[in-house]
């Protein structure tokens, strides 16, 4: 179940891997990468959709959730910290997991728990 989020955290880092794996360079943490909102959000979710339809599903139900409980959008900065420094914001990767599940229910409570401290938020 970890090689699905290692996909993500290359994709929330913004990187791209070579075809061929000999010829792959060594691509630095994603946490020790600056990010910056040098994609639009709806750029990063279809990248998103492109590797895991429960990732895009999730992060959408995260997206909508912070909007109603906090009054702004997320930024799409915001949003790929959240997906990459460390092991990902505990609540986004609840709701992907849960939007994998199909568990309308943990996503409701989920929600309930997105946090508008822009520190929690990263």
């Amino acid at each position: 179940m970890k090689a699905p989020f290692a996909l993500l955290a290359i994709a929330a880092a913004g990187l791209g891997l070579a075809a061929n794996p000999s010829h792959a360079q060594a691509v630095p943490p994603a946490d020790a990468m600056p990010i910056t909102d040098d994609m639009p959000l709806a750029d990063y979710l279809s990248l998103l959709a492109q590797i895991s339809p429960a990732a895009h599903d999730g992060a959408q139900a995260y997206l909508r959730a912070f909007q109603q409980r906090c009054g702004r959008q997320v930024r799409t900065a915001e949003l790929r910290r959240a997906m990459a420094d460390g092991d990902g914001d505990p609540v986004l990767m609840g709701m992907i997991r849960a939007s994998h599940l199909r568990d309308a229910n943990a996503l409701a409570q989920l929600g309930q728990r997105v946090s508008c401290d822009r520190r929690s938020v990263r």
